[in-house]
Formats: structure tokens, sequence, C-alpha cells
């Protein structure tokens, strides 16, 4: 189980507790974890390893191997599920490279919801981009000479396995390129492929009522432990680009 540091710290005679996220432009085919578990013998895929070394950290949710785009990492257990868990819904948006040009059908389909395998899916915001401001990918997309691509965004509030693809190959536009670029209110701005940043998050806790604490000191859980990342399902007050890495 994740241990929790917290660095209490006075503001306006509450307590505050400090969390820090990382946040990752996690490149092109590279495993979302710190190892590779599953490759064949002598063929090592990059992992967050080869980006960034910070001790303790874990990502929160995933992306897959063929993804772009941001991911967040943390060392705090209880953060993590409150982004990752599904139950949070924390909208992704992504920037989505198709094939074809999806006329206003496709995307009124992607904005109703379209139904998959595995069941229909909610309803996504979802809008042309002329020229998203990206570079080359390294191998570069793969098109087809008489077949036109567009730029989409599309943001979605769940999770499912490869979601934005099957998405786009329902409505008829197989999806070329793909990078997340939020998640939540964090967003990817101006980290290029393996750089990261790091921001550090301040919840402050409830003020005790009085009795409180002697409940406490008899073995109940204090407030103070149900406030640690925000309340009402917020994450906390964060504090930006406090540092920057590279890989």
């Amino acid at each position: 189980m994740l241990k929790r540091p917290c660095h209490p710290a006075p503001l306006a005679g509450k307590l505050v507790l400090m969390s820090t996220l990382y946040l990752l432009h996690k490149p092109f085919r590279m495993l979302s974890q710190f190892t590779d578990r599953t490759g064949e013998p002598g063929e090592r895929r990059a992992t967050l390893a080869d980006v960034i070394q910070v001790p303790g950290i874990y990502p929160a949710g995933r992306l897959d191997y063929d993804s772009e785009g941001l991911l967040l990492l943390c060392d705090d257990g209880e953060l993590i599920h409150r982004i990752a868990h599904p139950k949070h819904k924390q909208p992704k948006t992504y920037w989505v490279q198709v094939e074809g040009e999806p006329d206003a059908a496709a995307l009124e389909a992607l904005r109703q919801g379209v139904l998959l395998n595995d069941g229909p899916t909610r309803p996504a915001k979802v809008r042309r981009l002329d020229a998203p401001p990206v570079g080359p990918r390294t191998p570069p997309v793969r098109e087809r000479q008489q077949i036109p691509t567009r730029w989409l965004e599309l943001t979605i509030s769940e999770g499912r396995n490869r979601q934005v693809r099957r998405m786009t190959a329902e409505v008829g536009h197989p999806t070329l390129r793909l990078i997340r670029v939020a998640i939540g209110s964090w967003r990817l701005d101006g980290l290029a492929p393996g750089e990261w940043r790091r921001e550090t998050l301040h919840a402050p806790t409830k003020p005790q009522r009085r009795g409180e604490q002697g409940k406490k000191d008899k073995g109940t859980k204090g407030r103070g432990e149900q406030a640690k990342s925000g309340q009402n399902g917020n994450v906390g007050r964060r504090q930006r680009k406090t540092s920057r890495g590279k890989p």
C-alpha cells in the first residue's frame, strides 16, 4: 500500500496537507509503467524510468503504449485514487488525428454516445481542429495518399480500454494518432515528449468543532484525515510549475 508523506504547514490558522503531482508528456511507444515485465527477451520497450527518475511515484491511470500525451504521477495513494477512479469522472481531453473527414452526422454520433461491444459510451464533447500545435511523430503517421485526415478534440468522462480509438472507428474514421492534452484541469501545456513538471497541491483540513478532539482521541478518525486530497471530491488547490524536469 502506498504511504502518504504529509507535510503540515500553517495557513490562515488551518492545517494544510501538501502532495506533489508530476505532469509528464509520455512519448509514443512508451509503457505507462516503470518496468517492462512482458516484453520479449532481448527486446526491451521504453518505460517511464527512461524519462523520470523520482523515487516512490506511481502513475494515476494509464495511457496506451501507442498513445502520447499527459500522464499524472504521484506518491500519494489517496490522490491517485481520486484522479484515476471512474467514479470521480475526471474529464480527459484528447487531440485525435483520424482518417477521412468526419461529417456532421459522425460528430453528432460521438456527442450522443456510440454503441461499443462493451456497451454504449457516455456523451462526449467533440469539435474539429484546424492545425493543433504538435510536432511530427517518430516514426511518422502512415497516411494514405488519396485519403485526407482530420484532427478532432474529443473529451470523455470514462476510461475504457482504447475507448477513443474504438469510438472513432465505430463512426467510420480510424484513429491515426492520439495525444491526451488534459486530465481535469491539468494540461499538457508547454511540455515536449519526455519532459515533466512538478506541482504542489494544498488541501486545507476542515476546522474541528468542540468535542471532536476528544472523539478523535478515543479512536475516531479525525476530519483532517478525510480532507487530505481536498473536499467535496476536489483534489485540492495547487501551486504550479514549482520545478521542471527533462529526460
